[in-house]
């Protein structure tokens, strides 16, 4: 699992980049940077969601571990 700020690094330049891209394009429409482009927004996108995870994880802990936690209560509360 990547550190926070290294996720936030790695936003901030693909952000650059992002920007540098849609400057590009403003000047005339080219498909290599339109898919570029595209790319790069998704990288994004997957980027924050890995931010949220990671913060979940370091708030709340291991996403699996919550499951099985869960899932040890709820046999118990059954049983009882």
């Amino acid at each position: 699992m990547r550190s926070l700020e290294e996720i936030r690094q790695e936003i901030d330049r693909l952000s650059e980049r992002r920007a540098e891209v849609l400057h590009d394009l403003s000047l005339g429409h080219d498909d290599k940077l339109a898919a570029e482009h595209q790319r790069l927004e998704e990288e994004i996108a997957s980027l924050w969601e890995e931010q949220r995870m990671t913060r979940a994880t370091i708030r709340f802990g291991d996403r699996d571990e919550i499951i099985q936690r869960a899932r040890h209560d709820e046999r118990l509360s059954r049983a009882a």
